[in-house]
């Protein structure tokens, strides 16, 4: 078996994702949205409020400015799912120039299970340990009998380029894979999710690792917006207005008053007296000895201005 890179992250029994050169992050964001040649903007806050808001109204261009470029080495069969998202340069291991090597996938006994009868591409339940031993024999029965057979024709000088169709989609293989940081989102959303296929969530959690070290801020926002976020349809929107009660939206309008104005606050510090007319201006009804208790409760969460404007403005338009 070929050696693990010390700089990879092993994925599976004998797979590896390695990150191999970037270009760009976080300022490169910043800098394409920006159209600037400069350093795109005075304070790292302002640079993670543009980037939240590009994500967050799904400006996805100037994501595409950050690349990413990995060497990994998956099964076939893995590298067969991973290859359906056509937005990326890859050169593989080639098998007609190549001789193959004898490293194939033999999966753990615990991702052994049987097909689930609710989602009909996954897995699900424990399978007994008598089962499970099949398995695993039958896995190396199939892989150690047609590697003998490739290795007989190979050294009887039979083209490799046809040989090489009986050996099994458990084979590893290799790969250098370079994508932009907006399509890579793309396919970690779908890959590392809980319903993908085991054998290549792992590679994608291993590329996420990546993501999270050199856009940080790109990262944070695409969990925010992306993964744990919530997007209405109009139906979903329509039961929404008719739904909930004005009263609710008035009381989360007020505590989005209250976030603004400490949000503010904290942005450029205000006089005490400056509080209470900054919270009026923001919409905030309650008289100002309430606003006092409740400010002086330190327990006003602050956010991002822009997002927290424009949720008010959703919320009005949720009014009847």
């Amino acid at each position: 078996m070929t050696e693990i890179p010390k700089d990879a992250i092993k994925c599976l029994d004998k797979g590896f994702v390695r990150l191999v050169e970037t270009m760009g992050g976080d300022d490169a964001i910043v800098q394409a949205a920006r159209v600037s040649y400069g350093k795109g903007t005075s304070k790292v806050s302002q640079d993670r409020g543009l980037i939240r808001y590009l994500m967050r109204h799904r400006h996805t261009t100037p994501f595409e400015m950050v690349e990413f470029k990995f060497h990994c080495k998956m099964p076939i069969f893995v590298a067969r799912q991973w290859v359906r998202h056509r937005t990326a340069n890859i050169n593989e291991y080639s098998l007609r120039y190549s001789e193959a090597r004898d490293e194939f996938y033999y999966p753990e006994p615990k991702h052994i299970q049987f097909q689930s009868a609710l989602n009909k591409q996954g897995r699900l339940g424990n399978v007994p340990k008598r089962l499970t031993d099949k398995v695993l024999k039958y896995f190396k029965e199939i892989s150690e009998r047609s590697f003998d057979m490739y290795r007989e024709l190979n050294e009887a000088g039979l083209a490799r380029e046809l040989i090489r169709a009986i050996l099994p989609v458990n084979l590893y293989t290799e790969w250098y894979w370079k994508n932009d940081l907006h399509n890579l989102l793309h396919f970690i959303g779908l890959r590392s999710d809980s319903h993908a296929q085991y054998e290549i969530r792992v590679y994608s959690d291993a590329m996420a690792e990546a993501v999270k070290k050199v856009a940080p801020f790109a990262w944070e926002a695409y969990q925010d917006y992306v993964v744990s976020g919530l997007r209405f349809s109009r139906i979903e929107q329509s039961l929404l207005e008719q739904r909930l009660p004005d009263r609710v939206i008035d009381d989360i309008l007020e505590d989005v008053a209250y976030q603004i104005t400490a949000t503010l606050h904290n942005n450029k510090r205000r006089e005490d007296a400056d509080l209470f007319p900054l919270y009026q201006k923001q919409g905030g009804s309650d008289s100002e000895d309430d606003f006092k208790l409740k400010w002086a409760s330190g327990e006003i969460e602050i956010g991002n201005v822009r997002e927290l404007r424009e949720f008010k403005t959703k919320l009005k338009q949720l009014k009847k």
